[in-house]
């Protein structure tokens, strides 16, 4: 069976290879670049599903490599209007350089992961039996063929992957536009992420401080967003000339820090850019047995939000639909069955981000005033500022509806036009079912982390088993009193592991002492994402079958049907 070909090695590409690679999948990482990850002002916030989702990875670096903030806290003029305390709901932040650089020695260490750097795609050709990808070499202009089963475009906003297969990319080209500085500086709120509207010192809108590790804080100046305006995607970290010079941004580190601190500290400017905040989303997300993932896919930013999330996130759900598919026996004429369970990825990824476009869209009004006195005299007479700051938050956070774990509540197999169909909600910001908006037992939601107990009797957490097996998890409440050699053989165990091991995908089993909303045993079935596909009172082989089965795409796909070119 020929690998997978990934083509990017960003942070999303080099994921989505260690995902193949822990379902036992190799992969060719195409890389038109070095493979070197210089160190610059881009950085990305890591909430609890995508931390463990790294770590699965192999990425253990997050608790060093990263800042953990304490609170947030949002400012207008010279008051405080919101605090958040994070000590209990972990947030880390951390530079992108380092996250990239982390992921490619985890890529190193394994052998299912072949990294090819100074590899331009040029060429793809797609037959029933898989993909042929020709590369150009950009400096010595020499040509190499590659053959996949599958091709995963991971390679950015400019994606040549995308352009080849002909998918359309929509939006709006600039939504919101930041200057970005990394200063080592000593700031009188340590542990405090800050974001401050209308700051009392003169010449900015918005000023935002978030730290990071060894001393270092990203500073954020939202700007006019100015012209030209690109037709075309771009980088969305890429300088626009003449917006931001040296002088201006130097003005904005004294005035900003003068204006937190009394008076101008010691500082040390690290790294500076313009950020422009776009809004796209591919026409398609799939193109036979091509599919793109990360920012090829999608583009956002705005309010705060974190695209590198939604790409780790499109990762988790695609490579073990791709696991599956590459696993499965040949059928006649020798090419891979996928149906409807690789379709899952396209309905339930591209409406969940969709959903986050539409939920901006909605806020952006409330949360980016008018200018002129009447939005001044609305804001003084009505607080609509403070009404609407913890909608902020939620980009800055990862949380809520610019930012938290979406569910895919339609149904749990991903079919089109029924699983992963979104419902619109009226109300601003709204859009998308999201996991903590709805029971932790409603099928499509992520569950949640608890203490699980293996059937060899080793303690560990839910989190830390996704990702290469269906999961079973029986809720028995005592069970972790005894011995393994007690409670294997006792009760729902010996039926639930005979049925486990008749299930049509790979599957463990678990047992957790308590789950919430679930009594005593519930079985729930839990795909390989964290996303709950259902739950039987008891131990129900046919229900259990049936959930199987829709989590899988259907019985006959996967039994005869042929690949969609």
């Amino acid at each position: 069976m020929d690998p997978v070909i990934v083509v990017g090695a960003g942070p999303v590409g080099l994921a989505m290879a260690l995902a193949l690679a822990r379902h036992e999948v190799p992969s060719i990482v195409l890389d038109q670049g070095s493979g070197v990850c210089p160190e610059g002002p881009r950085s990305t916030v890591l909430g609890a599903d995508t931390t463990a989702f790294l770590e699965r990875l192999g990425y253990l670096r997050a608790a060093s490599d990263a800042a953990r903030w304490e609170r947030l806290t949002v400012w207008r003029r010279r008051q405080q209007v919101l605090e958040r305390d994070l000590t209990d709901h972990p947030v880390l932040h951390l530079p992108q350089h380092r996250l990239q650089r982390g992921l490619r020695d985890a890529a190193t260490a394994t052998g299912l992961i072949q990294l090819v750097p100074h590899s331009r795609v040029e060429e793809i050709d797609q037959d029933r039996d898989g993909v042929s990808v020709r590369s150009r070499h950009p400096q010595d202009g020499t040509d190499t063929w590659w053959r996949a089963s599958h091709l995963v475009g991971c390679d950015g906003a400019r994606s040549a992957v995308r352009k080849l297969l002909g998918i359309r990319f929509p939006g709006r080209p600039a939504v919101d536009r930041h200057a970005i500085a990394t200063v080592r500086v000593d700031l009188p709120f340590p542990g405090e992420a800050r974001l401050h509207r209308e700051p009392p010192w003169r010449g900015d809108r918005e000023a935002s401080a978030r730290p990071l590790p060894d001393g270092l804080w990203r500073l954020d100046w939202r700007l006019p967003l100015g012209r030209p305006v690109p037709s075309e995607p771009v980088d969305p970290h890429a300088t626009w000339p003449g917006l931001v010079t040296g002088d201006t941004l130097l003005t904005r580190v004294k005035s900003t820090l003068t204006g937190w601190c009394g008076q101008l500290p010691r500082y040390e400017l690290l790294a500076a850019a313009d950020h422009t905040a776009q809004q796209r989303l591919a026409a398609r997300f799939r193109s036979g047995r091509c599919f793109l993932a990360g920012d090829a896919a999608h583009l956002h930013g705005a309010l705060g939000m974190q695209n590198l999330a939604d790409g780790l996130r499109d990762v988790d759900n695609l490579a073990w639909r791709l696991a599956v598919a590459w696993h499965l026996p040949p059928i006649s004429g020798g090419s891979q069955s996928g149906g409807s369970l690789l379709d899952g990825y396209e309905a339930e990824r591209r409406g969940a981000v969709g959903a986050r476009l539409r939920a901006v869209d909605q806020a952006m009004p409330l949360l980016r005033p008018l200018r002129g006195w009447q939005q001044t005299r609305r804001s003084l007479l009505t607080g609509s500022f403070r009404k609407h700051a913890p909608l902020l938050t939620d980009g800055l956070l990862g949380t809520g509806r610019f930012g938290g774990a979406p569910a895919y509540p339609a149904a749990p197999s991903g079919v089109p036009g029924r699983v992963g169909a979104v419902p619109v909600q009226r109300g601003p910001g709204r859009g998308t079912a999201l996991s903590e908006q709805l029971p932790a037992t409603a099928p499509g939601v992520l569950v949640p982390d608890l203490p699980v107990v293996t059937t060899e009797g080793a303690p560990d957490q839910l989190y830390a088993r996704l990702g290469a097996t269906f999961l079973l998890l029986l809720v028995a409440p005592g069970t972790a009193v005894w011995s393994a050699e007690r409670w294997m053989g006792a009760g729902l165990m010996p039926r639930l592991a005979e049925v486990a091991a008749a299930l049509p995908v790979p599957t463990e089993v678990l047992i957790t002492e308590e789950y919430p909303g679930a009594g005593a045993h519930t079985v729930l079935l839990v795909r390989p994402d964290g996303h709950l596909v259902g739950i039987t009172q008891g131990c129900q082989a046919e229900d259990l079958l049936a959930l199987a089965d829709r989590a899988r795409g259907g019985p006959t796909p996967l039994a005869g049907a042929e690949q969609s070119a």
